[in-house]
Protein backbone atom coordinates (compact mmCIF):
# COMPACT_ATOMS: atom_id res chain seq x y z
CA UNK A 1 0.00 0.00 0.00
CA UNK A 2 1.11 3.52 -0.69
CA UNK A 3 0.22 6.82 0.90
CA UNK A 4 -2.39 8.73 -1.08
CA UNK A 5 -2.73 12.50 -0.98
CA UNK A 6 -4.50 15.04 -3.15
CA UNK A 7 -2.13 16.36 -5.83
CA UNK A 8 -2.30 19.31 -8.15
CA UNK A 9 -2.41 17.05 -11.24
CA UNK A 10 -5.33 15.00 -9.89
CA UNK A 11 -8.98 15.99 -10.08
CA UNK A 12 -9.98 15.77 -6.42
CA UNK A 13 -13.58 15.60 -5.20
CA UNK A 14 -15.18 15.25 -1.79
CA UNK A 15 -18.54 13.62 -1.24
CA UNK A 16 -20.53 11.58 1.25
CA UNK A 17 -21.09 8.48 -0.89
CA UNK A 18 -19.09 7.28 -3.87
CA UNK A 19 -20.81 4.70 -6.06
CA UNK A 20 -18.53 2.79 -8.44
CA UNK A 21 -20.44 1.27 -11.34
CA UNK A 22 -23.27 2.80 -13.36
CA UNK A 23 -25.55 -0.12 -14.21
CA UNK A 24 -28.98 -0.55 -12.59
CA UNK A 25 -27.59 -1.43 -9.15
CA UNK A 26 -25.26 1.56 -9.16
CA UNK A 27 -27.97 3.94 -10.33
CA UNK A 28 -30.40 2.73 -7.67
CA UNK A 29 -27.67 3.06 -5.03
CA UNK A 30 -26.80 6.59 -6.14
CA UNK A 31 -30.44 7.67 -6.31
CA UNK A 32 -31.34 6.24 -2.91
CA UNK A 33 -28.23 7.69 -1.25
CA UNK A 34 -29.12 11.13 -2.63
CA UNK A 35 -32.73 10.71 -1.49
CA UNK A 36 -31.35 9.93 1.97
CA UNK A 37 -29.65 13.32 2.15
CA UNK A 38 -26.14 12.40 1.05
CA UNK A 39 -23.95 14.08 -1.54
CA UNK A 40 -23.19 11.43 -4.15
CA UNK A 41 -20.63 10.86 -6.89
CA UNK A 42 -21.23 8.04 -9.39
CA UNK A 43 -18.20 6.84 -11.38
CA UNK A 44 -18.41 4.35 -14.24
CA UNK A 45 -15.78 2.97 -16.60
CA UNK A 46 -18.24 3.52 -19.48
CA UNK A 47 -21.12 5.93 -20.04
CA UNK A 48 -23.84 5.67 -17.40
CA UNK A 49 -26.97 4.61 -19.24
CA UNK A 50 -25.30 2.56 -21.98
CA UNK A 51 -22.63 0.62 -20.09
CA UNK A 52 -22.99 -2.94 -18.79
CA UNK A 53 -25.08 -6.05 -19.36
CA UNK A 54 -28.53 -4.50 -18.82
CA UNK A 55 -28.24 -1.44 -21.06
CA UNK A 56 -28.29 -3.23 -24.45
CA UNK A 57 -30.66 -5.97 -23.32
CA UNK A 58 -34.24 -6.85 -22.67
CA UNK A 59 -34.46 -8.54 -19.29
CA UNK A 60 -37.10 -10.27 -17.26
CA UNK A 61 -37.72 -9.15 -13.68
CA UNK A 62 -38.53 -11.31 -10.64
CA UNK A 63 -41.66 -9.26 -10.06
CA UNK A 64 -44.41 -10.98 -8.07
CA UNK A 65 -47.52 -9.25 -6.66
CA UNK A 66 -47.92 -9.52 -2.86
CA UNK A 67 -50.22 -12.53 -3.02
CA UNK A 68 -49.37 -15.38 -0.65
CA UNK A 69 -49.71 -18.23 -3.13
CA UNK A 70 -47.76 -16.48 -5.88
CA UNK A 71 -44.98 -15.43 -3.50
CA UNK A 72 -44.70 -18.96 -2.09
CA UNK A 73 -44.37 -20.41 -5.57
CA UNK A 74 -41.74 -17.82 -6.50
CA UNK A 75 -39.62 -18.57 -3.43
CA UNK A 76 -39.97 -22.34 -3.72
CA UNK A 77 -38.99 -22.31 -7.39
CA UNK A 78 -35.31 -21.69 -6.64
CA UNK A 79 -34.79 -23.87 -3.59
CA UNK A 80 -34.20 -27.30 -5.13
CA UNK A 81 -32.54 -25.89 -8.26
CA UNK A 82 -30.18 -23.79 -6.14
CA UNK A 83 -29.18 -26.64 -3.86
CA UNK A 84 -31.16 -25.36 -0.85
CA UNK A 85 -28.77 -22.46 -0.28
CA UNK A 86 -31.21 -19.60 -0.87
CA UNK A 87 -32.30 -17.64 2.20
CA UNK A 88 -36.08 -17.12 2.34
CA UNK A 89 -35.80 -13.97 4.41
CA UNK A 90 -33.70 -12.31 1.71
CA UNK A 91 -36.00 -13.63 -0.99
CA UNK A 92 -39.03 -12.07 0.67
CA UNK A 93 -37.20 -8.76 1.09
CA UNK A 94 -36.20 -8.71 -2.59
CA UNK A 95 -39.73 -9.45 -3.76
CA UNK A 96 -41.12 -6.67 -1.55
CA UNK A 97 -38.51 -4.11 -2.59
CA UNK A 98 -38.68 -4.98 -6.28
CA UNK A 99 -42.45 -4.59 -6.23
CA UNK A 100 -42.11 -1.14 -4.64
CA UNK A 101 -39.23 -0.06 -6.88
CA UNK A 102 -41.00 -0.95 -10.10
CA UNK A 103 -43.96 1.10 -8.94
CA UNK A 104 -41.48 3.95 -8.65
CA UNK A 105 -40.17 3.22 -12.15
CA UNK A 106 -43.73 3.41 -13.46
CA UNK A 107 -44.22 6.76 -11.74
CA UNK A 108 -41.02 8.01 -13.37
CA UNK A 109 -42.66 7.31 -16.70
CA UNK A 110 -41.25 3.98 -17.89
CA UNK A 111 -43.51 2.72 -20.73
CA UNK A 112 -44.54 -0.68 -19.38
CA UNK A 113 -46.73 -2.61 -21.84
CA UNK A 114 -50.32 -3.30 -20.81
CA UNK A 115 -52.41 -6.46 -21.01
CA UNK A 116 -55.93 -6.87 -22.39
CA UNK A 117 -57.40 -5.54 -19.13
CA UNK A 118 -55.24 -2.41 -19.23
CA UNK A 119 -52.90 -3.54 -16.43
CA UNK A 120 -49.20 -2.83 -16.76
CA UNK A 121 -46.98 -5.86 -17.24
CA UNK A 122 -43.95 -5.25 -15.06
CA UNK A 123 -42.19 -8.58 -15.47
CA UNK A 124 -39.69 -7.29 -18.02
CA UNK A 125 -37.68 -4.18 -18.80
CA UNK A 126 -36.11 -2.93 -22.02
CA UNK A 127 -32.52 -2.08 -21.14
CA UNK A 128 -32.06 0.99 -23.36
CA UNK A 129 -35.23 2.70 -22.10
CA UNK A 130 -34.69 1.61 -18.50
CA UNK A 131 -31.11 2.81 -18.25
CA UNK A 132 -31.80 6.06 -20.10
CA UNK A 133 -34.49 6.73 -17.51
CA UNK A 134 -32.20 5.79 -14.61
CA UNK A 135 -29.51 8.22 -15.81
CA UNK A 136 -32.15 10.94 -15.96
CA UNK A 137 -33.49 10.39 -12.44
CA UNK A 138 -29.98 10.07 -10.98
CA UNK A 139 -29.00 13.43 -12.46
CA UNK A 140 -32.24 15.00 -11.27
CA UNK A 141 -31.43 13.77 -7.76
CA UNK A 142 -28.24 15.86 -7.82
CA UNK A 143 -25.74 13.03 -8.28
CA UNK A 144 -22.46 14.01 -9.91
CA UNK A 145 -21.67 11.53 -12.69
CA UNK A 146 -18.14 10.70 -13.80
CA UNK A 147 -18.47 8.93 -17.15
CA UNK A 148 -15.58 7.01 -18.71
CA UNK A 149 -13.83 7.02 -15.32
CA UNK A 150 -12.66 3.56 -14.23
CA UNK A 151 -11.64 3.18 -10.59
CA UNK A 152 -8.20 1.65 -10.07
CA UNK A 153 -7.92 1.37 -6.28
CA UNK A 154 -9.79 2.09 -3.08
CA UNK A 155 -8.53 4.36 -0.31
CA UNK A 156 -8.36 3.17 3.29
CA UNK A 157 -8.33 5.26 6.46
CA UNK A 158 -6.08 4.67 9.46
CA UNK A 159 -8.52 2.16 10.98
CA UNK A 160 -9.06 0.21 7.78
CA UNK A 161 -12.35 1.78 6.70
CA UNK A 162 -12.83 2.63 3.02
CA UNK A 163 -12.69 6.41 2.54
CA UNK A 164 -12.78 6.81 -1.22
CA UNK A 165 -11.12 5.71 -4.43
CA UNK A 166 -8.72 6.75 -7.16
CA UNK A 167 -8.98 6.23 -10.88
CA UNK A 168 -8.45 7.72 -14.30
CA UNK A 169 -10.58 9.40 -16.92
CA UNK A 170 -10.55 7.80 -20.35
CA UNK A 171 -11.30 11.23 -21.81
CA UNK A 172 -8.10 13.23 -21.49
CA UNK A 173 -6.16 10.69 -19.41
CA UNK A 174 -6.68 12.75 -16.25
CA UNK A 175 -6.40 11.06 -12.87
CA UNK A 176 -9.15 11.50 -10.26
CA UNK A 177 -9.50 10.99 -6.54
CA UNK A 178 -12.79 10.98 -4.65
CA UNK A 179 -12.73 11.18 -0.86
CA UNK A 180 -15.96 9.79 0.56
CA UNK A 181 -17.56 8.75 3.81
CA UNK A 182 -18.66 5.43 2.26
CA UNK A 183 -18.29 3.54 -1.02
CA UNK A 184 -20.74 1.29 -2.86
CA UNK A 185 -19.30 -1.20 -5.33
CA UNK A 186 -21.77 -1.90 -8.14
CA UNK A 187 -19.21 -2.94 -10.74
CA UNK A 188 -21.01 -6.04 -11.98
CA UNK A 189 -19.60 -9.53 -12.27
CA UNK A 190 -16.90 -11.06 -14.44
CA UNK A 191 -17.46 -12.59 -17.89
CA UNK A 192 -13.76 -12.76 -18.82
CA UNK A 193 -14.14 -10.74 -22.04
CA UNK A 194 -15.98 -13.65 -23.66
CA UNK A 195 -17.92 -11.44 -26.09
CA UNK A 196 -21.23 -11.92 -24.27
CA UNK A 197 -23.67 -9.06 -24.80
CA UNK A 198 -22.84 -5.95 -22.75
CA UNK A 199 -20.10 -7.72 -20.79
CA UNK A 200 -17.02 -6.04 -22.25
CA UNK A 201 -16.77 -3.84 -19.14
CA UNK A 202 -17.49 -6.67 -16.67
CA UNK A 203 -14.06 -7.95 -15.71
CA UNK A 204 -14.37 -8.45 -11.94
CA UNK A 205 -12.89 -5.05 -11.08
CA UNK A 206 -14.96 -4.64 -7.92
CA UNK A 207 -13.88 -8.01 -6.55
CA UNK A 208 -10.23 -7.03 -6.78
CA UNK A 209 -10.82 -3.53 -5.40
CA UNK A 210 -12.62 -5.02 -2.40
CA UNK A 211 -10.22 -7.91 -1.80
CA UNK A 212 -7.25 -5.56 -1.76
CA UNK A 213 -9.06 -3.81 1.10
CA UNK A 214 -9.63 -7.08 2.98
CA UNK A 215 -13.17 -7.96 1.82
CA UNK A 216 -14.39 -11.53 1.47
CA UNK A 217 -16.36 -13.29 -1.26
CA UNK A 218 -18.95 -16.06 -1.21
CA UNK A 219 -20.26 -18.58 -3.71
CA UNK A 220 -17.47 -18.13 -6.23
CA UNK A 221 -17.75 -21.78 -7.24
CA UNK A 222 -21.13 -20.91 -8.76
CA UNK A 223 -19.45 -19.04 -11.59
CA UNK A 224 -19.55 -21.36 -14.59
CA UNK A 225 -22.62 -19.94 -16.33
CA UNK A 226 -22.56 -20.24 -20.12
CA UNK A 227 -25.18 -18.39 -22.15
CA UNK A 228 -26.69 -19.73 -25.35
CA UNK A 229 -26.01 -17.47 -28.28
CA UNK A 230 -26.21 -17.56 -32.06
CA UNK A 231 -22.69 -18.36 -33.24
CA UNK A 232 -22.68 -15.11 -35.22
CA UNK A 233 -23.91 -12.89 -32.37
CA UNK A 234 -23.05 -11.80 -28.84
CA UNK A 235 -26.70 -11.92 -27.70
CA UNK A 236 -26.90 -14.40 -24.82
CA UNK A 237 -30.57 -13.90 -24.03
CA UNK A 238 -31.80 -17.44 -23.48
CA UNK A 239 -35.50 -17.13 -22.59
CA UNK A 240 -36.77 -17.93 -26.08
CA UNK A 241 -34.77 -21.14 -26.38
CA UNK A 242 -37.57 -22.80 -24.42
CA UNK A 243 -39.23 -22.98 -27.86
CA UNK A 244 -36.16 -24.52 -29.49
CA UNK A 245 -35.28 -27.92 -30.81
CA UNK A 246 -31.55 -28.47 -31.18
CA UNK A 247 -30.27 -30.17 -34.28
CA UNK A 248 -27.34 -31.39 -36.31
CA UNK A 249 -26.53 -29.68 -39.57
CA UNK A 250 -28.70 -32.16 -41.49
CA UNK A 251 -31.72 -31.14 -39.40
CA UNK A 252 -31.95 -34.29 -37.27
CA UNK A 253 -32.72 -33.63 -33.60
CA UNK A 254 -30.04 -34.02 -30.93
CA UNK A 255 -31.44 -36.24 -28.19
CA UNK A 256 -31.75 -34.52 -24.80
CA UNK A 257 -30.41 -31.14 -25.94
CA UNK A 258 -33.68 -29.46 -25.01
CA UNK A 259 -33.88 -31.05 -21.56
CA UNK A 260 -32.75 -29.67 -18.20
CA UNK A 261 -29.33 -31.15 -18.94
CA UNK A 262 -29.33 -29.66 -22.42
CA UNK A 263 -26.50 -27.18 -21.90
CA UNK A 264 -24.14 -29.99 -20.98
CA UNK A 265 -25.16 -32.02 -24.03
CA UNK A 266 -24.69 -29.00 -26.30
CA UNK A 267 -21.32 -28.26 -24.69
CA UNK A 268 -20.15 -31.85 -25.24
CA UNK A 269 -21.01 -31.62 -28.93
CA UNK A 270 -19.33 -28.24 -29.35
CA UNK A 271 -16.27 -29.45 -27.47
CA UNK A 272 -16.01 -32.39 -29.87
CA UNK A 273 -16.13 -30.02 -32.83
CA UNK A 274 -19.72 -30.76 -33.85
CA UNK A 275 -21.71 -27.65 -34.74
CA UNK A 276 -25.09 -27.47 -33.00
CA UNK A 277 -28.09 -25.70 -34.56
CA UNK A 278 -31.30 -24.36 -33.01
CA UNK A 279 -34.75 -23.83 -34.47
CA UNK A 280 -37.49 -22.05 -32.49
CA UNK A 281 -40.15 -24.26 -34.02
CA UNK A 282 -42.08 -24.90 -30.79
CA UNK A 283 -43.33 -21.31 -30.66
CA UNK A 284 -46.91 -20.70 -31.73
CA UNK A 285 -48.16 -17.55 -33.45
CA UNK A 286 -48.89 -15.79 -30.14
CA UNK A 287 -45.41 -16.68 -28.85
CA UNK A 288 -43.82 -15.19 -31.94
CA UNK A 289 -45.71 -11.93 -31.63
CA UNK A 290 -44.92 -11.71 -27.91
CA UNK A 291 -41.23 -12.40 -28.46
CA UNK A 292 -40.80 -9.56 -30.92
CA UNK A 293 -42.37 -7.07 -28.51
CA UNK A 294 -40.76 -8.42 -25.32
CA UNK A 295 -37.12 -8.59 -26.46
CA UNK A 296 -36.70 -6.92 -29.86
CA UNK A 297 -32.92 -6.85 -29.57
CA UNK A 298 -32.88 -10.66 -29.60
CA UNK A 299 -33.88 -10.50 -33.26
CA UNK A 300 -31.51 -7.79 -34.48
CA UNK A 301 -28.67 -10.13 -35.40
CA UNK A 302 -31.07 -12.51 -37.16
CA UNK A 303 -32.60 -9.68 -39.18
CA UNK A 304 -29.14 -8.49 -40.23
CA UNK A 305 -28.21 -11.86 -41.72
CA UNK A 306 -31.68 -12.63 -43.07
CA UNK A 307 -32.58 -15.59 -40.84
CA UNK A 308 -36.05 -16.23 -39.44
CA UNK A 309 -35.22 -18.21 -36.24
CA UNK A 310 -38.77 -19.61 -36.12
CA UNK A 311 -38.51 -21.29 -39.52
CA UNK A 312 -34.76 -21.57 -40.25
CA UNK A 313 -32.20 -23.32 -38.08
CA UNK A 314 -29.13 -21.36 -37.05
CA UNK A 315 -25.78 -22.27 -35.48
CA UNK A 316 -25.41 -21.72 -31.74
CA UNK A 317 -22.59 -21.58 -29.24
CA UNK A 318 -22.17 -21.19 -25.47
CA UNK A 319 -20.43 -18.04 -24.24
CA UNK A 320 -19.00 -17.86 -20.73
CA UNK A 321 -20.91 -15.41 -18.55
CA UNK A 322 -19.08 -16.35 -15.34
CA UNK A 323 -20.37 -14.49 -12.31
CA UNK A 324 -22.54 -12.16 -14.40
CA UNK A 325 -25.16 -14.88 -14.71
CA UNK A 326 -23.69 -16.93 -11.87
CA UNK A 327 -24.39 -16.28 -8.20
CA UNK A 328 -21.00 -15.62 -6.56
CA UNK A 329 -19.71 -12.24 -5.43
CA UNK A 330 -18.75 -10.15 -2.44
CA UNK A 331 -20.01 -11.46 0.89
CA UNK A 332 -22.62 -9.34 2.66
CA UNK A 333 -22.86 -9.16 6.44
CA UNK A 334 -26.08 -7.24 7.08
CA UNK A 335 -29.39 -6.18 5.57
CA UNK A 336 -27.82 -2.95 4.26
CA UNK A 337 -25.47 -4.89 1.95
CA UNK A 338 -22.34 -4.03 3.93
CA UNK A 339 -19.25 -6.07 3.10
CA UNK A 340 -16.71 -7.33 5.62
CA UNK A 341 -14.84 -4.00 5.32
CA UNK A 342 -16.12 -0.97 7.22
CA UNK A 343 -17.58 1.72 4.97
CA UNK A 344 -17.74 -0.57 1.92
CA UNK A 345 -21.03 -1.82 0.47
CA UNK A 346 -21.84 -4.01 -2.53
CA UNK A 347 -24.84 -4.28 -4.83
CA UNK A 348 -25.97 -6.05 -7.97
CA UNK A 349 -23.74 -8.66 -9.57
CA UNK A 350 -20.75 -7.43 -7.55
CA UNK A 351 -22.42 -9.00 -4.49
CA UNK A 352 -23.27 -12.66 -3.95
CA UNK A 353 -26.75 -13.66 -5.14
CA UNK A 354 -26.71 -16.97 -3.28
CA UNK A 355 -29.07 -15.30 -0.83
CA UNK A 356 -31.94 -15.44 -3.33
CA UNK A 357 -30.76 -17.99 -5.93
CA UNK A 358 -28.59 -20.42 -4.00
CA UNK A 359 -26.14 -22.17 -6.29
CA UNK A 360 -28.01 -21.87 -9.59
CA UNK A 361 -28.40 -18.80 -11.77
CA UNK A 362 -31.62 -16.86 -11.60
CA UNK A 363 -30.94 -15.60 -15.11
CA UNK A 364 -31.81 -12.02 -15.91
CA UNK A 365 -35.02 -11.88 -13.89
CA UNK A 366 -33.59 -12.59 -10.44
CA UNK A 367 -30.50 -10.54 -11.18
CA UNK A 368 -32.63 -7.58 -12.25
CA UNK A 369 -34.67 -7.80 -9.05
CA UNK A 370 -31.50 -8.14 -6.99
CA UNK A 371 -29.92 -5.12 -8.71
CA UNK A 372 -32.79 -2.76 -7.94
CA UNK A 373 -33.25 -4.06 -4.39
CA UNK A 374 -29.64 -4.39 -3.27
CA UNK A 375 -28.79 -1.07 -4.91
CA UNK A 376 -31.59 0.62 -2.97
CA UNK A 377 -30.46 -0.91 0.34
CA UNK A 378 -26.76 -0.30 -0.22
CA UNK A 379 -27.29 3.35 -1.16
CA UNK A 380 -29.47 3.95 1.87
CA UNK A 381 -27.07 2.22 4.26
CA UNK A 382 -23.99 3.91 2.79
CA UNK A 383 -25.64 7.33 3.17
CA UNK A 384 -26.54 6.59 6.77
CA UNK A 385 -22.99 5.45 7.51
CA UNK A 386 -21.34 8.40 5.76
CA UNK A 387 -23.56 11.02 7.36
CA UNK A 388 -22.91 9.43 10.72
CA UNK A 389 -19.16 9.88 10.25
CA UNK A 390 -19.55 13.67 10.35
CA UNK A 391 -18.27 16.54 8.25
CA UNK A 392 -14.62 15.94 9.18
CA UNK A 393 -14.49 12.51 7.60
CA UNK A 394 -12.85 13.86 4.44
CA UNK A 395 -9.87 15.15 6.36
CA UNK A 396 -8.79 11.67 7.45
CA UNK A 397 -5.49 10.39 6.14
CA UNK A 398 -5.72 7.68 3.53
CA UNK A 399 -3.60 5.01 1.92
CA UNK A 400 -4.15 3.39 -1.45
CA UNK A 401 -5.23 -0.23 -1.13
CA UNK A 402 -4.26 -1.17 -4.70
CA UNK A 403 -1.01 -2.63 -5.85
CA UNK A 404 -1.55 -6.03 -7.48
CA UNK A 405 1.47 -5.06 -9.56
CA UNK A 406 4.60 -3.89 -7.79
CA UNK A 407 7.54 -1.71 -8.77
CA UNK A 408 10.33 -3.57 -10.50
CA UNK A 409 10.40 -6.38 -13.04
CA UNK A 410 9.14 -6.33 -16.59
CA UNK A 411 6.09 -4.39 -17.70
CA UNK A 412 3.00 -6.57 -17.66
CA UNK A 413 1.52 -7.57 -21.02
CA UNK A 414 -2.19 -7.29 -20.20
CA UNK A 415 -3.34 -8.89 -23.46
CA UNK A 416 -1.07 -11.87 -22.95
CA UNK A 417 -2.28 -12.32 -19.37
CA UNK A 418 -5.93 -12.02 -20.43
CA UNK A 419 -5.49 -14.74 -23.06
CA UNK A 420 -3.77 -16.98 -20.52
CA UNK A 421 -6.62 -16.59 -18.02
CA UNK A 422 -9.24 -17.18 -20.73
CA UNK A 423 -7.43 -20.40 -21.66
CA UNK A 424 -8.13 -21.70 -18.15
CA UNK A 425 -11.71 -20.51 -17.68
CA UNK A 426 -13.46 -20.53 -21.05
CA UNK A 427 -13.13 -24.19 -22.18
CA UNK A 428 -16.11 -26.31 -21.21
CA UNK A 429 -13.78 -29.15 -20.27
CA UNK A 430 -12.15 -27.00 -17.58
CA UNK A 431 -14.96 -24.89 -16.17
CA UNK A 432 -18.34 -26.40 -16.99
CA UNK A 433 -17.16 -29.99 -16.42
CA UNK A 434 -14.92 -29.75 -13.39
CA UNK A 435 -12.73 -32.29 -11.64
CA UNK A 436 -10.23 -32.13 -8.79
CA UNK A 437 -7.35 -32.90 -11.14
CA UNK A 438 -8.46 -30.32 -13.69
CA UNK A 439 -9.02 -27.61 -11.11
CA UNK A 440 -5.66 -28.28 -9.49
CA UNK A 441 -3.89 -28.08 -12.85
CA UNK A 442 -5.59 -24.79 -13.72
CA UNK A 443 -4.80 -23.34 -10.30
CA UNK A 444 -1.14 -24.22 -10.73
CA UNK A 445 -1.14 -22.18 -13.93
CA UNK A 446 -3.17 -19.32 -12.48
CA UNK A 447 -1.09 -19.08 -9.30
CA UNK A 448 2.02 -18.91 -11.44
CA UNK A 449 0.53 -16.05 -13.45
CA UNK A 450 -0.28 -14.27 -10.19
CA UNK A 451 3.34 -14.51 -9.00
CA UNK A 452 4.49 -13.06 -12.32
CA UNK A 453 1.91 -10.30 -12.00
CA UNK A 454 3.16 -9.39 -8.54
CA UNK A 455 6.70 -9.00 -9.88
CA UNK A 456 5.65 -6.76 -12.76
CA UNK A 457 5.99 -3.00 -12.94
CA UNK A 458 2.73 -1.09 -13.44
CA UNK A 459 2.36 0.97 -16.60
CA UNK A 460 2.48 4.74 -16.40
CA UNK A 461 -0.12 5.70 -19.00
CA UNK A 462 -3.73 5.48 -17.74
CA UNK A 463 -5.20 3.45 -20.60
CA UNK A 464 -2.63 0.69 -20.27
CA UNK A 465 -2.95 0.71 -16.50
CA UNK A 466 -6.70 0.18 -16.81
CA UNK A 467 -6.16 -2.89 -19.00
CA UNK A 468 -3.61 -4.20 -16.50
CA UNK A 469 -6.14 -3.86 -13.69
CA UNK A 470 -8.79 -5.67 -15.74
CA UNK A 471 -6.40 -8.53 -16.46
CA UNK A 472 -5.40 -8.69 -12.78
CA UNK A 473 -9.07 -8.71 -11.72
CA UNK A 474 -9.91 -11.55 -14.11
CA UNK A 475 -6.93 -13.53 -12.85
CA UNK A 476 -7.88 -12.98 -9.21
CA UNK A 477 -11.51 -13.91 -9.95
CA UNK A 478 -10.45 -17.16 -11.63
CA UNK A 479 -8.36 -18.14 -8.59
CA UNK A 480 -11.23 -17.49 -6.14
CA UNK A 481 -13.58 -19.44 -8.45
CA UNK A 482 -11.43 -22.50 -8.81
CA UNK A 483 -10.23 -22.58 -5.20
CA UNK A 484 -13.87 -22.51 -4.09
CA UNK A 485 -14.80 -25.14 -6.67
CA UNK A 486 -11.99 -27.38 -5.42
CA UNK A 487 -13.31 -27.01 -1.85
CA UNK A 488 -16.85 -28.07 -2.82
CA UNK A 489 -16.40 -31.80 -3.40
CA UNK A 490 -19.90 -32.41 -4.73
CA UNK A 491 -22.25 -31.37 -7.50
CA UNK A 492 -24.68 -28.65 -6.39
CA UNK A 493 -26.51 -26.01 -8.41
CA UNK A 494 -24.50 -25.02 -11.46
CA UNK A 495 -21.28 -26.36 -9.92
CA UNK A 496 -20.62 -29.76 -11.51
CA UNK A 497 -17.81 -32.08 -10.39
CA UNK A 498 -17.21 -35.10 -12.62
CA UNK A 499 -15.39 -36.80 -9.74
CA UNK A 500 -18.17 -35.98 -7.24
CA UNK A 501 -21.33 -36.25 -9.32
CA UNK A 502 -23.82 -36.42 -6.43
CA UNK A 503 -25.06 -33.70 -4.09
CA UNK A 504 -23.70 -34.20 -0.57
CA UNK A 505 -26.17 -33.30 2.23
CA UNK A 506 -23.20 -32.58 4.50
CA UNK A 507 -22.11 -29.73 2.21
CA UNK A 508 -25.27 -27.65 2.38
CA UNK A 509 -23.18 -24.62 3.29
CA UNK A 510 -21.69 -21.49 1.79
CA UNK A 511 -18.04 -21.32 0.81
CA UNK A 512 -16.39 -18.02 1.59
CA UNK A 513 -13.09 -17.06 0.00
CA UNK A 514 -10.55 -14.28 -0.15
CA UNK A 515 -6.89 -13.44 -0.15
CA UNK A 516 -4.53 -12.37 -2.90
CA UNK A 517 -1.11 -14.00 -2.78
CA UNK A 518 -2.56 -16.90 -0.80
CA UNK A 519 -6.19 -17.66 -1.59
CA UNK A 520 -8.19 -19.19 1.25
CA UNK A 521 -11.60 -20.84 1.47
CA UNK A 522 -13.88 -21.36 4.47
CA UNK A 523 -17.15 -23.25 4.82
CA UNK A 524 -20.00 -21.56 6.65
CA UNK A 525 -22.81 -23.94 7.60
CA UNK A 526 -25.04 -21.56 9.52
CA UNK A 527 -27.50 -19.15 7.86
CA UNK A 528 -25.73 -16.06 6.60
CA UNK A 529 -26.88 -13.86 9.49
CA UNK A 530 -25.93 -16.14 12.38
CA UNK A 531 -22.56 -16.51 14.06
CA UNK A 532 -20.59 -19.63 13.30
CA UNK A 533 -17.23 -21.19 13.97
CA UNK A 534 -16.09 -21.89 10.40
CA UNK A 535 -13.09 -23.95 9.42
CA UNK A 536 -10.55 -22.17 7.23
CA UNK A 537 -8.38 -23.88 4.66
CA UNK A 538 -5.53 -21.97 3.00
CA UNK A 539 -4.07 -23.15 -0.26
Amino acid sequence: MTTSAARADVRTLQTDVLVIGGGPAGCWAAWRAAQSGARVVLADKGYVGTSGATAPSGTGVWYVPPEAEAREAALASREVLGGHLADRGWGERVLDQTYANLEQVAQWGYPFPVDEAGRQRRTSLQGPEYMKLMRKVVKQAGVKILDQSPALQLLLGDEGAVVGAEGVSRQGDAAWQVRAGAVVLATGGCAFLSNALGCNVLTGDGYLLAAESGAELSGMEFSNAYGLSPAFSSVTKSAFYRWATFRYEDGSVIDGAGSKHGRSIIARHLEAGTQVYALLDLANDDDRRYARSAQPNFFLSFDRVGIDPFTQQFPVTLRLEGTVRGTGGLRLVDAGCATTVRGLYAAGDAATRELICGGFTGGGSHNAAWATSSGYWAGEAAARFALGEGAGAHARSAIAAGGATQSGGRVLDARELTRAVQHEVQPYSKNLFRSGAGLTHSLTQLDGYWRTLRQSAPALDPATRQHEREAAAMLATARWMYRSALARTETRGMHKRLDHAAQDPAQQHYIHSGGLDQVWTRSHRAPWHQAAQPAEVAA
